[in-house]
């Protein structure tokens, strides 16, 4: 296998070794290696010779607004093989969101659906490539844009050098990007290559239902089809049924999912068995599986849920029970090869052993460090690993007598609504914009189909009967759907402590 160092030389070298292969397949489309392989020169090319300069952040961004649709993939590595920053968007934001990842990221161009450059607006970037309209010239490439564009190639990116943004809810309120270099997302690969057996080979054809916009679905997801020269089957939307019948149809032999699939899937009976009769691996991510649904789906299919966990900051895997001897109801697993683990306490001592070493199961905080992890946050690289390269998750889990691994709560207040990150401040910061609420707090409960949902706690202003309905429609005109709260319970007033902060405990 050819070295990379640039994440984009991954569609070379599977067009190189595996070229007539199908790389990508949607509905009846189907884009072998060689064809993307030409697209992304087409892609680099076509965004070398739009000589943008770079600024004080370093090298150009380009936003990826789009579903997920061979055009995504075309676009991501041929921003990344020109030397500039992907940033993939998640289409679904608002308006306001939208405004916020482009202002924040500085973006120079947006290639995105008609829908987001009409949210957009004529505010964000002047290079805009559209469905529907422009964005097939930019992968098809004019012959004189592409000589030139070609020649105009500068360095492309490789090793340390930033290549993608990927925008997570921060503790503030407003999504921040988390910076990604080359060597983070193809040290992951490498990791996880390492277990055997390894989970994806070149063999496989991946089901791509996990949005591409989040950091499994495009690492551990396209990101695997590339690095394996495996092929992968892209769903835009996901639907159960629909899901079952692309999955006979394409002969899926692994899919990458998220909790809510396989509940989903879990309450189907025969049709899942069917389906699943080819299929030899299923990856569950981004948030725990129900154990009930957990034991249903094996039962209906005769194969395991390997579960994992990880972060976007680690690009993203950091945990596995693919790593473990026997996978158990409830767990993470253990640390994959190349990542380093630790349990620590409010302190900051290792929990991990006790006097007779075995592993204690006091609960601590996950502090773990690799080749994967990021470089910090955007753009001055804040919030990354220390100079030992040890970074603190947030989480809390502990370790059974064995090592593996249970995850037990989260420092923090975060939310994961079917594997996205939901962080409360943002959603009260919408609330609080309503002229009728005079003051709001967002938490999480337990919802069956997506792990958690959000529900808002409101205290009215005096003399308004704003209803729960009309909060909700407020949140949705100015959240993506996973982050508006699904309930409002009005109260006289919210629990505060002694300096004043919101006592979220008391109101779960």
């Amino acid at each position: 296998m050819q070295d990379v160092s640039n994440f984009a030389d991954l569609v070379r070298r599977a067009a190189t070794e595996n070229g007539d292969r199908p790389a990508l397949r949607s509905h009846d489309t189907v884009v072998s290696w060689t064809e993307l392989d030409r697209q992304v020169d087409a892609v680099a090319a076509h965004l070398a010779a739009l000589d943008l300069p770079a600024d004080q952040h370093g090298r150009p961004r380009v936003a990826i607004v789009l579903p997920n649709v061979p055009e995504f993939a075309a676009v991501f590595f041929g921003a990344l093989r020109a030397g500039l920053v992907a940033v993939p968007v998640n289409p679904a934001y608002t308006p306001r969101e939208l405004a916020h990842v482009l202002a924040d990221s500085g973006a120079a161009v947006l290639v995105a659906t008609q829908s987001v450059s009409d949210a957009v607006g004529a505010e964000g970037p002047s290079h805009r490539y559209t469905m529907g309209r422009n964005l097939a010239e930019l992968l098809a490439g004019d012959a004189a844009v592409t000589s030139s564009g070609a020649a105009g190639l500068g360095r492309p990116g490789r090793g340390e050098d930033l290549a993608v943004l990927l925008y997570t809810s921060g503790t503030g309120g407003a999504p921040k990007g988390a910076m990604l270099p080359h060597r983070a997302l193809l040290a992951n690969h490498e990791q996880l290559a390492q277990l055997d057996p390894p989970p994806v080979t070149g063999d496989d054809v991946l089901l791509l239902a996990v949005p591409l916009f989040h950091a499994y679905g495009l690492n551990s997801g396209l990101g695997a089809v590339a690095y394996h020269g495996a092929c992968g089957v892209l769903v835009e939307r996901f639907d159960p049924a629909d899901a079952l019948d692309t999955i006979t149809r394409h002969g899926v032999t692994g899919v990458v999912g998220v909790p809510p699939m396989f509940v989903a899937w879990s309450l189907m009976g025969e049709p899942l068995t069917r389906a699943w009769a080819g299929v030899r691996l299923a990856v569950c991510g981004s948030a725990p599986l129900d154990p009930a649904a957990e034991r249903r789906f094996a039962e209906a299919t005769g194969k395991p849920v390997y579960q994992g966990y990880g972060l976007t900051e680690a690009a993203p895997v950091l945990t596995s029970t693919l790593a473990s001897p026997a996978g158990k109801p409830g767990s993470i697993g253990r640390a994959i090869p190349g990542v380093e683990l630790k349990l620590v306490d409010a302190d900051g001592a290792e929990v991990l052993l006790d006097e007779d070493d075995e592993v204690r199961t006091d609960p601590g905080e996950i502090v773990a460090r690799g080749r994967n992890f990021f470089l910090g946050y955007w753009p001055d690289a804040a919030g990354g690993p220390g100079a030992d390269g040890w970074w603190s998750t947030g989480d809390v889990a502990y370790a059974d007598e064995d090592g593996d691994l249970f995850i037990v709560d989260r420092l923090g207040e975060l939310i994961l609504v079917s594997g996205f990150n939901v962080y409360p401040h943002e959603v009260e910061l919408v609330l609080e914009a309503h002229q009728a609420v005079l003051e709001a707090a967002a938490v999480g409960v337990p919802h069956p189909y997506t792990g958690q949902t959000v529900k808002a706690v409101v205290v009215r202003r005096p003399g308004s009967q704003v209803t729960a309905e009309e909060l909700i429609a407020h949140c949705e005109r100015n959240l993506a759907r996973f982050k508006c709260p699904t309930a409002v319970e009005f109260v006289a007033e919210l629990p505060h402590s002694a300096t004043g902060k919101i006592r979220k405990a008391a109101l779960r």
